[in-house]
Parts: structure tokens; C-alpha cells; sequence
């Protein structure tokens, strides 16, 4: 099996589909995935196969780390379109979050003015006063909600704690639109969601959330579930094609 462990705390940058040149920020450990999912289908692979043995990155570590890379980028190339918080695992989960952000913002006014500063989070800790205050100050607020089906999301996001599906939705409500909903569909032998009985419940649930816009998308790189399979084309269209005649944007990468 092929797995994705990323560098910390800076990586890339790389070219993500849904966002351009994006310079990574990994507030978890080198080494390992520190996660409030396990997901059958993460690119960093299941919790139990890659526990890390090194801390997590310190609020000074990124600081000095990132102001070194954009600092060269400014100097050699290339412009980075967006600066992303991603990598092995949750980057909320990180305790610093809150600061770093702040940092982060600020070098980004430095160094790269129109760069955007991205959070790709399955918020599961948008509860937390402190991070939902931090994700409001984020130029692209990018929250996981694969389906609002409990039994998928045992099966397929499998949370590592308790999760409050009714709470987080709530929670996503309160960002007023500034966030955006981020849901994957696939095949898999016991469960899909590509069908109208997951599809229509999702879709009435991300209008009540009413975010500026909606990324649909599938699986792109291995998974560690390797029973898993893309979602077509034509699948992805249609429910990007529901959401946009819901009044929403929508974005789809295949």
C-alpha cells in the first residue's frame, strides 16, 4: 500500500487541483498522522499504520519556517497562489492554531499580499471557541461533510472520539457562508454515495449551511482501502449541477 506522509511543518509547494500553486503547512509530526478521523480513504493512509515519534511543530518552529521558504519563493520562484494548511492529519488539532494562523496571515500581507490562506479541515474541532474564531479569519474556510449519514461516517470518515454531527452542523451555520463545504463521493463494495438516498439529505443540509461555495470531488491518489473507486465523470457532474441549481457554487475536480 501507498501512502503519503508529508514534511513538516512546510512542504511543497505543489499544485492542487482545487486551489493552484499551494505552499503546504503541516502542523503535525513529520513522521506520522496525528488525526480525529481515520478515514478509509486518506492519501496519508490509517492512524495505526504510521503513529509518529516526533512532537508536533511549535508555533516559532512554522513562524521561522514559513518566513524562510516565502522569503525564497519571493526571491527565486514560484508566486503561490495559496497558502494551505493540510498534511498529516488535522492541522486544528494542532494546540498553537490559533497563533499560528495569526502569523501566518501576517507574512502572508509581507511577502505574498494576494496569496489566499487556506484551512483544509474535517471539523471536527470547529466547537472549540478558539479555532472557530481562527477559521473565521482565514481567506478559504474549507470544512469536510462527506454525507450527513451516520453510518457512512462510522464506516467511511470512522471518527477517533465522539462526534456530534447535529453540533457541527450547527457550528458550520454560525460562519455566517464564510466557509466552504468540501465532500468527497466514490464506490466501495459495501457503501456509495453517489446515490440519491445519501445525495439528497447532504444536499439539503449544505443549503441550510449555506457556504460560499461547495468543492465535489472523488478519490485521486491510492487509498489504503484499495477496494475503493473514483466516482465518474458524469456522477460528479450531476450532483455539482444540483448544487449549482440550489443557488450555490460549486466547484468539481475529478
Amino acid at each position: 500500500m501507498s501512502t503519503i506522509i508529508y514534511p513538516s511543518p512546510i512542504f511543497g509547494p505543489v499544485h492542487s487541483r482545487r486551489l493552484g500553486v499551494s505552499l503546504g503547512i503541516n502542523l503535525l509530526p513529520a513522521d506520522g498522522k496525528v488525526c480525529t478521523f481515520d478515514c478509509i480513504y486518506c492519501e496519508c493512509g490509517f492512524n495505526s499504520d504510521h503513529r509518529p515519534t516526533l512532537p508536533l511543530p511549535t508555533r516559532a518552529q512554522v513562524r521561522q519556517a514559513l518566513e524562510a521558504r516565502l522569503q525564497d519563493m519571493q526571491q527565486n520562484g514560484p508566486t503561490p497562489d495559496v497558502l494551505t494548511f493540510a498534511g498529516n492529519g488535522e492541522p486544528t488539532v494542532n494546540p498553537d492554531f490559533p497563533d499560528i494562523i495569526d502569523d501566518t496571515l501576517r507574512l502572508r500581507d509581507k511577502y505574498f499580499p494576494k496569496a489566499k490562506v487556506s484551512v483544509l479541515s474535517n471539523s471536527t474541532m470547529i466547537l472549540r471557541p478558539a479555532v472557530f474564531e481562527a477559521l473565521k479569519r482565514v481567506d478559504n474556510n474549507i470544512l469536510k461533510l462527506d454525507t450527513v449519514d451516520m453510518a457512512f461516517i462510522s464506516h467511511i470518515d470512522r471518527p477517533t472520539g465522539h462526534y456530534d454531527l447535529q453540533a457541527i452542523v450547527e457550528q458550520m451555520k454560525r460562519f455566517d457562508g464564510h466557509c466552504i463545504v468540501q465532500s468527497i463521493f466514490f464506490h466501495g463494495p459495501l457503501i456509495d454515495n453517489t446515490y440519491d438516498s445519501y445525495v439528497n439529505p447532504w444536499l439539503q443540509t449544505v443549503k441550510d449551511i449555506a457556504p460560499q461555495e461547495v468543492m465535489v470531488y472523488t478519490i485521486d491518489r491510492e487509498t489504503p482501502d484499495p477496494s475503493l473507486t473514483k466516482a465518474t465523470h458524469a456522477e460528479l457532474d450531476a450532483i455539482a449541477e444540483r448544487v449549482r441549481h440550489a443557488g450555490l457554487v460549486c466547484q468539481v475536480s475529478y
